[in-house]
């Protein structure tokens, strides 16, 4: 059994947000598979199952709000029966310009409040990162990653979105190592 957890925040406001990216990702995986969102109160998620890559998965997003990510993700890990090493987290990444997307395996959080709090929730750092490059703006993070995406860069994070699935399919598949050779490279913008 796989999870795979898309961050992002809850509510209406924060759709069409850097930082919500990681949810559109989980949401075109769903779609691709047929499955339906279920609320699951005990865990602080939506989540839904299903086949994908030819595994059975768990796809998670958490609604506690991206620094909480971690109450909702480590009690779906724990009820799995499942580790570290079954979980794929799809998130924002400021430090990687618009268009990239770049696959980690472990590693510190890298200033992420939502991955640094699913590490201390974990106990441990070593799961797979498919982070989706939004770029930064040095002046105001957090108005840039809680800000609605111009409409040019929309179209380059839908192609990135879809990049995410493949680079999720391919991790399933051929592991981490041989997806990060395919996918580490990947640039919307050329």
């Amino acid at each position: 059994m796989k999870i795979i957890v898309g961050l992002g925040n809850p509510g209406a406001q924060y759709e069409n947000t850097p930082h919500s990216i990681g949810f559109e990702a989980v949401d075109a995986i769903a779609s691709q598979i047929g499955a339906v969102w279920e609320e699951k109160r005990q865990f602080k998620c939506l989540w839904t199952r299903g086949t994908f890559a030819g595994q059975s998965v768990v796809l998670v997003k958490p609604q506690t709000f991206m620094n909480l990510s971690g109450d909702s993700v480590a009690p779906v890990v724990k009820y799995s029966n499942a580790t570290a090493a079954d979980l794929v987290v799809i998130q924002d990444d400021i430090d990687l310009p618009v268009g990239r997307l770049r696959i980690r395996k472990g590693g510190s959080c890298g200033g992420h409040n939502g991955i640094r709090n699913i590490i201390e929730r974990l106990g441990s750092p070593l799961f797979i990162r498919i982070k989706l490059g939004v770029g930064k703006d040095k002046d105001n993070v957090i108005s840039h990653v809680l800000g609605k995406f111009a409409p040019e860069t929309r179209k380059v994070m839908n192609e990135v979105v879809s990049a995410a699935v493949k680079a999720a399919e391919s991790v399933l598949v051929n592991g981490a190592e041989r997806a990060m050779n395919e996918f580490n490279g990947f640039n919307a913008l050329g």
